[in-house]
């Protein structure tokens, strides 16, 4: 059947019911968010009546990082409760039940809704431990054929992972609807899993966990030997093991562990999973964590009022200053950026670190495979649920990929681990990896078949690491260009945080000379973990500091130049950002035809920070989209200030929707793509259809109005306003009139009409002149030796 989700109703506004609500309205849906009347609240008083879901989504829309793109979109939301406006789901096309954990109420709910919903509409229970079948136990066959699990991961908008788990009544067009449904358009890693305790990600999850966790108790491992080791270096999210306990919980952690032992009595490690002793003593002490302001960290006051972190002494359960940790291991491993070649120097290291891998990891990876087919009869959908839920690089089956199979399994059975059979069957079968990668797919190896299958849902997504072997016609040491078919180039970054320097210039030169050459188009866009953090800062400072000036002022001309070749090269250029798009990061999406932007993107000008004034040509670019946003009777100054501050005070997007706000993307031109494996595809569709269009190369701009003097004015007024009141210091005000300076397009005495190269002069020229400012150099040597900002 055609189904069309417009309006979803969410049952119960606690953490994870108002957060789901806010994901709902942030692409776009009607919500009707409803939940209990308080006690004693009048039947004529409909404020009061409404007052416990109203004061959940007030304060979900206040909490940070925020659930919703943008506060706007909370006006999608409808708010009402359970007594007097459950009758309102008739009009909805998913109902999504998140009340209480406890069997009766959720059977009690269903057995209203039931009443007031409408048939073939989609009912679900965001549900992590109650068995979903027997919440279906007495509904209509309707109701059955429609109902499943959809375990959502709380914070909703940011983890990825989605389980959706059916009941043998679950229409099977109902399971294909939400795995499509929720990949593609609420941006979801969507992940069948089966109706088993924990399902697939906190099964795995709370295994390793709780494992690791038996480890440092009997090895007497700190709380900052585990996070030194179980962060980046491994491909995990920075805030590791503990510092990741401490934000979820440890009391919410137990109690995953505690029912997870009670509901896997066959469970071969099932002894694996209980909670430390030292876990459950920190439960009795109300030590949870984030949210009683104690738990494996504490922040307290030192000498002179200074903050400083502070970590539990797990054997005496102390808290001591939190020590640097160094493992000789992790020292000869920080030239490696390869997280596979750095897994397999980790894994063979001799020291503590090295046993530290060896024990944590070979009981799960021969846990993982135990599970099959208990939990899944795939081997990927434990990887995507790991790699999505707990934000891991890569899952247990790509690690031990990484790792090597078989020579890993013949060190995990030396340590006492054995995996499931059907391991050995692989390997007996001359299969000698999990997953491979053919004709730019990546496949999974199939345990019944014996064979490799593409991984399903994945054929319309372009995946560089899936192509880039075979498909690659040019690199340097900072980028690589890709033929992604149909006459379409890419080009992405490699570089560290894919700051951009001379090699990623050249890149980009290069690829517009291909693509002008012998193809249609070029999209700019990558696989890191940020699109671009900006321009070489180091570079910049060492030409500053060395007061190689020349040298530098070439280098500016250079960027500035690249830009405008992104702007007026032959054939379009889409740029397809994702996460931080910083600096010179975001004058590439200034210039190109089209922007198509990760939901998640978060994009600025941020120079301002580090002393500087963008010099790439955002800052002329800026001043372009002021004269093109002016119409007859606006007030001009007003559009200024709006644009002055949005560099002035180095303004980020905290989403690509809020990025249209700030001026940073272009209503009506650019995209916006929610779910990230389709980014790329999505963006060679916007290229290839302005190629197929008839593109036109555009002419340079010769009628760019500036407001000169009356502008200027503005700017160092409002400067050394907020001088006076202690708001900035002296050298903000000297980059705030060099701002303001290019942005007016000069001292002229009246608006003029300008080209862009006048307002790139003025740009590079201001640029220049604060790199020979020491309290520049002194705020740019902040960011490269702590990465903080320096106000000085």
């Amino acid at each position: 059947m055609n189904r069309l989700i417009k309006k979803v109703a969410v049952l119960g506004s606690g953490v994870m019911g108002s957060r789901i609500a806010c994901h709902f309205a942030n692409i776009g849906l009607e919500v009707l968010l409803l939940d209990i009347v308080p006690k004693d609240a009048p039947a004529d008083d409909p404020k009061a009546r409404n007052k416990i879901v109203n004061d959940a989504l007030a304060f979900a829309l206040k909490s940070n990082p925020s659930p919703i793109y943008s506060k706007k979109f909370a006006s999608r939301i409808r708010t009402g409760n359970f007594d007097d406006d459950l009758h309102l789901i008739k009009d909805c096309d998913w109902v999504i039940e998140v009340v209480i954990e406890r069997l009766d109420i959720k059977k009690q709910v269903f057995a209203n809704v039931e009443q007031h919903r409408k048939p073939g509409s989609l009912i679900t229970s965001n549900t992590s431990g109650i068995p979903i079948h027997l919440m279906a136990e007495g509904r209509s066959e309707d109701f059955r054929k429609h109902f499943c699990g959809t375990h959502f991961f709380n914070p909703p908008r940011y983890l990825k992972l989605l389980e959706i788990i059916p009941t043998t009544d679950t229409a099977e067009e109902v399971i294909s609807f939400l795995m499509h449904y929720g990949e593609k358009y609420l941006g979801k890693t969507t992940v069948q899993a089966k109706d088993t305790p924990a399902f697939i990600g906190n099964r795995i999850g709370v295994f390793s966990m709780m494992s690791l966790l038996q480890y440092v108790e009997q090895t007497g491992m700190t709380v900052e030997e585990v996070d030194k080791l179980t962060g980046p270096v491994v491909g995990r999210p920075k805030s590791a093991t503990f510092r990741t306990a401490d934000v979820v919980g440890i009391d919410t952690l137990a109690l995953v562990a505690n029912s997870l032992v009670e509901n896997v009595p066959g469970d071969e490690a099932k002894a694996s999973l209980k909670v430390p002793d030292f876990v459950n003593k920190m439960i009795e002490n109300k030590w949870l964590g984030s949210k009683t302001e104690q738990g494996f960290f504490k922040k307290v006051k030192g000498e002179g009022g200074k903050s400083e972190i502070h970590a539990l002494d797990l054997k005496t359960l102390e808290y001591k200053p939190s020590q640097k940790v160094k493992f000789a291991a992790l020292e000869a491993t920080k030239p490696v950026d390869d997280l596979r070649q750095r897994l397999k120097m980790l894994i063979a290291a001799k020291d503590k670190a090295g046993d530290f891998y060896r024990a944590t990891l070979f009981p799960l990876f021969a846990y993982s495979s135990n599970r099959i087919p208990e939990i899944s009869d795939e081997l990927y959908k434990i990887d995507d649920a790991i790699k999505a839920g707990y934000g891991w690089e890569l899952g247990p089956f790509d690690t031990w990929d990484a790792l090597g199979v078989e020579a890993t399994l013949k060190a995990m059975e030396a340590a006492g681990n054995k995996p499931a059979q059907w391991v050995y069957d692989m390997l007996a079968a001359a299969h000698t990896s999990f997953y491979k990668i053919e004709n730019g797919k990546r496949l999974y190896y199939d345990i019944p078949s014996k064979s490799y299958k593409v991984i399903p849902g994945t054929e319309e997504f372009i995946l560089l690491d899936n192509i880039r072997e075979s498909q690659t016609v040019w690199k340097n040491s900072g980028t690589t260009i890709t033929d992604i078919g149909d006459g379409i180039l890419n080009l992405e970054f490699h570089t560290k945080m894919n700051s951009i320097g001379g090699e990623v210039l050249e890149g980009i030169n290069k690829a517009i000379d291909l693509a002008e050459k012998d193809y249609k188009g070029l999209v700019i866009s990558n696989e890191g973990a940020n699109f671009s953090a900006g321009a070489n800062v180091g570079m910049i400072f060492m030409m500053a500091v060395e007061q190689e000036y020349d040298e530098l002022d070439f280098a500016i001309r250079q960027f500035q130049n690249t830009m405008m070749r992104v702007r007026y090269s032959s054939i379009p250029v889409v740029v397809a950002p994702h996460a931080m798009a910083l600096g010179g990061g975001c004058e590439m999406c200034l210039h190109a035809d089209k922007v198509v932007a990760h939901a998640e993107s978060y994009i600025g000008l941020v120079e301002f920070g580090v002393g500087l004034i963008p010099g790439g040509g955002g800052t002329k670019e800026f001043a372009v989209r002021l004269s093109d946003s002016l119409i007859e009777g606006d007030v001009a100054l007003n559009a200024y200030r709006d644009r002055f501050l949005t560099i002035g005070q180095a303004k980020v997007s905290t989403s690509a929707e809020e990025a249209f706000e700030l001026g940073y993307l272009r209503r009506g031109l650019d995209k916006v793509v929610i779910s990230q494996n389709r980014l790329l595809a999505e963006a060679k569709a916007e290229c290839l259809e302005l190629a197929n269009a008839g593109y036109t190369q555009p002419a340079h701009r010769k009628d760019i109005k500036v407001l000169g003097k009356t502008a200027l004015g503005l700017a160092y007024l409002g400067a050394n306003s907020m001088l006076t009141g202690n708001y900035i210091s002296e050298h903000d005000v000297k980059i705030s009139q060099k701002l303001g300076y290019v942005l007016a397009g000069g001292d002229l005495s009246q608006p003029t009409e300008v080209n862009e190269q006048y307002l790139l002069d003025l740009e590079r020229q201001a640029f220049l002149s604060l790199t020979t400012e020491r309290k520049t150099l002194e705020r740019i040597q902040s960011i490269l030796t702590g990465g903080k900002v320096l106000r000085n």
